[in-house]
């Protein structure tokens, strides 16, 4: 699934937009995301950074929470727009690649790649992808 130009250019000004409101005073890597969910509506995040750095939170993933809070559990996703403060390339980390999964297998992320923009399905970024299924009692 591709997504029209104008979606994936609102996307992109919506990860810029936040962008500039991420709290990244240790590492300076400020990065905004957007996610778009199946029910039209976007959702901004931006990375949140704390002196014990496992502690920090990515852009991803708190669009992503933001998302759920907002539609619920049930809250599937279309597509994740992700941009750094510098406009480099920047691709989702694993932790972050995960969890778009978790919310849509076919996920179209796109990021600023080698080449300029680039827009994947998740599952190209994380073959092999964690399902966690339950046991049936």
């Amino acid at each position: 699934m591709t997504l029209p130009v104008h979606v994936q250019e609102d996307l992109i000004a919506a990860a810029r937009e936040v962008c500039a409101k991420a709290y990244a005073p240790y590492s300076k890597h400020r990065v905004g995301a957007a996610v778009l969910t199946q029910e039209g509506n976007i959702y901004q995040g931006c990375n949140v950074e704390n002196a014990a750095y496992p502690l920090c939170v990515c852009g991803e993933r708190n669009a992503i929470a933001k998302a759920i809070s907002e539609e619920g559990p049930s809250m599937q996703l279309k597509a994740v727009a992700i941009i750094n403060g510098e406009e480099k390339v920047c691709t989702p980390c694993g932790a972050c690649r995960q969890v778009i999964s978790e919310f849509g297998q076919s996920t179209q992320v796109i990021y600023m790649g080698a080449q300029g923009w680039t827009s994947v399905p998740i599952y190209t970024l994380l073959p092999g992808v964690f399902e966690f299924e339950p046991e049936v009692a």
